[in-house]
C-alpha cells in the first residue's frame, strides 16, 4: 500500500507524463491524487522539490521493475539479457508510457534546475551501475554496457515519437549485444 507521499508523487508522475512540465502544479497533483487542496505542497513546498521527489520516485519504481524482470527471466544468459532489454523497451513505451514521458519531461526541466539535475543524474548513474552489473554477468564490459544503455534510451525515444512504433526491438538489440560481445 502506497503512503500518502507516494500517492502524491504517483499523481505528479501522471500529471507530468500526460500533460508535460507546464501542467505540473501542486493543484493539479492534488486533483489527480483526489486529495484535499494543499496536500502536495505539504510534502513538497516548491515545484522544484516536487520534481526532485518525482525523480526519486521514478528511480524507486524503475528499480522495482528491473528486480521483478530479473526474477522472471531466471539465470543470466545473453539471450535472457536480450529478452529483458526488449521487454524493457516495449514496457517503457506501452504499459509504462506515461512514466517514461514524465521522465523525459524531467530531463528537459533539469537543465534549468540544479537540484533536479543532480537528482536526475544520481538516479541515472545508479541505474547505469545496476545495468553494468547485470550485463557484466554475461560478459559485457562497462564501456559496452554504456553503449547498450545509450541505445536503449534512443530506442525508447524513437518508439515514443512513432518512428519505431510497433516494431519488435529484439532483433536490433540482439544484433547490437552480439556485436558488443564479439
Amino acid at each position: 500500500m502506497a503512503t500518502k507521499r507516494e500517492q502524491v508523487l504517483d499523481a505528479a508522475i501522471e500529471v507530468l507524463g500526460t500533460g508535460g512540465s507546464r501542467a505540473l502544479t501542486h493543484r493539479a497533483v492534488d486533483q489527480t491524487a483526489a486529495m484535499p487542496p494543499g496536500s502536495a505542497s505539504n510534502y513538497f513546498r516548491t515545484r522544484e522539490a516536487l520534481m526532485c521527489g518525482v525523480a526519486e520516485r521514478l528511480e524507486q519504481r524503475d528499480h522495482a521493475d528491473w528486480e521483478m524482470l530479473n526474477r522472471t527471466l531466471g539465470p543470466a544468459t545473453v539471450e535472457h539479457l536480450i529478452d529483458g532489454l526488449a521487454l524493457f523497451v516495449t514496457h517503457a513505451t506501452t504499459t509504462d508510457r506515461i512514466r517514461t514521458q514524465a521522465r523525459l519531461a524531467l530531463f528537459g526541466e533539469s537543465q534549468t534546475m540544479p537540484a533536479l539535475h543532480e537528482s536526475v543524474q544520481r538516479g541515472h548513474q545508479r541505474l547505469r551501475a545496476w545495468a553494468i552489473e547485470s550485463a557484466g554477468a554475461v560478459g559485457l564490459t562497462a564501456g559496452d554496457t554504456g553503449i547498450l544503455v545509450d541505445y536503449l534510451d534512443g530506442a525508447v525515444v524513437h518508439r515514443l515519437t512513432g518512428a519505431e512504433a510497433g516494431k519488435d526491438p529484439r532483433e536490433a538489440l540482439a544484433r547490437l549485444t552480439h556485436a558488443l560481445l564479439a
